[in-house]
């Protein structure tokens, strides 16, 4: 048993390495009250530290803003001083979306809702062009959202939850190794009104199982 995790963990490392996940160019001020000239590449490492750890929601929420920035900045680094995002509450789709945008609720930059199709809307201050990003039906694999909603309930036990790992690992490498283009759609939402949620007590579900036993 002991072998087979670690053959499994050496395949994600080298998956973990592979030049198929998404860079982004980003550019923002210099410094405290600086112009803005200061440009910066943001690899999936720097999403990894951010967020705690590498997993399928991470990866689907980077390639998901990769193909939505395609269409707001074409061909030129992410301005994070001239972006607003509204997200899933997803811990992991969150994350990606206030560090690639710079969007902040303090700022009025950046809320959380469900009452939307897909997992981001992402709008351009500048000149509100505005698009949502869904992942397309089919590409993930029901079991994973079948056995998280029992995990998110804390009833899956430590084997299962181990089980549950891996389909997300296997789903990662599915991701990276497919044209994202055919994972995602994007599309523009014409004159779309900013209109921030307060809610904030949504169930931060990454941490819900951490205390769980190792599976024996």
């Amino acid at each position: 048993m002991k072998f087979y995790w670690l053959v499994i963990l050496f395949a994600f490392a080298s998956c973990k390495t592979s030049d198929k996940f998404p860079e982004f160019e980003t550019i923002d001020t210099d410094f405290s009250k600086g112009r803005l000239n200061h440009k910066q590449k943001i690899t999936i490492n720097e999403l990894e530290k951010f967020h705690g750890h590498l997993c399928d929601g991470l990866v689907v929420g980077a390639l998901a803003m990769q193909e939505a920035m395609k269409i707001l900045y074409p061909n030129q680094p992410i301005d994070r001083t001239n972006l607003r995002i509204v997200s899933k509450p997803s811990p992991c789709l969150t994350d990606v979306a206030i560090y690639l945008t710079g969007g902040r609720y303090q700022f009025n930059t950046f809320y959380v809702d469900t009452d939307f199709a897909g997992l981001y809307i992402i709008q351009r201050i500048d000149n509100l062009k505005t698009v949502s990003v869904s992942l397309n039906n089919g590409v993930k694999p029901t079991a994973i959202d079948s056995l998280g909603n029992i995990a998110i309930q804390q009833i899956l036990s430590p084997c299962d939850i181990d089980h549950l790992r891996k389909l997300e690992d296997d789903f990662t490498k599915t991701l990276i190794q497919s044209d994202p283009t055919k994972l995602f759609t994007v599309k523009e939402i014409p004159n779309f009104e900013w209109n921030p949620k307060t809610k904030n007590d949504y169930l931060k579900t990454d941490i819900l199982n951490k205390n769980l036993p190792d599976c024996k």
